[in-house]
């Protein structure tokens, strides 16, 4: 009985304390302030693990079909390229302000199913939309289906398949052309479903 009351007691102190702490403005939600590591550690682990078990029972369709891969690079060039970035594109100003920062997808190809749960969902405190608010998931899959090509694309191939499209870059629009700068060095590919 007196662990039951002690366990109390304790209970009350953190909801208290966590009270106080939520109340007293500490914590910086700037964005241009990185995390406090334990911050970052525990948002990306919460993250990583709600992603991967809402997306468990995502079964992909056939993602080789070129129509798609076109289909799903001119909807990447509008909506994605600021945050993303695309083949020959190193930066961009919208990224640069992000935290945290969007994985740069011309690095590694993201599992299918987290990728479309992500695209269609979103992820909460991360800037990354639910764009099922507006696409349908034939749409979401050629997304998809184009960012299992993109990391072995060149600049030039992703001007040939966006070519009909304005490339996003920045804070608006950009010439096409944007993605024709030099590719940026290769990095460790980051995991399928890190902040997008």
């Amino acid at each position: 009985m007196r662990f039951v009351g002690a366990l109390i007691v304790w209970v009350v102190i953190a909801v208290i304390a966590g009270a106080v702490f939520i109340w007293s403005g500490v914590y910086d939600v700037a964005a241009d302030s990185p995390d406090w590591p334990i911050t970052g550690r525990l948002i990306g682990d919460l993250r990583e693990h709600s992603i991967r078990l809402r997306s468990a029972d995502v079964k992909p369709p056939a993602l080789n079909d070129p129509a798609l891969v076109k289909q799903g690079a001119e909807h990447y060039a509008k909506m994605c390229v600021g945050c993303h970035l695309a083949p020959g594109l190193t930066d961009t100003g919208i990224r640069q302000g992000l935290n945290p920062r969007p994985p740069n997808l011309t690095r590694f190809a993201p599992d299918p199913s987290e990728a479309f749960w992500i695209i269609k969902h979103g992820i909460k405190m991360t800037a990354m939309p639910a764009w099922g608010a507006t696409h349908d998931d034939q749409t979401i899959w050629a997304m998809v289906a184009y960012l299992q090509r993109q990391p072995h694309m060149s600049a030039a191939e992703f001007h040939s398949l966006s070519a009909n499209t304005t490339v996003m870059e920045d804070h608006g629009m950009a010439p096409a052309s944007a993605a024709t700068a030099p590719a940026p060095a290769a990095t460790a590919p980051a995991p399928a479903s890190s902040a997008r």
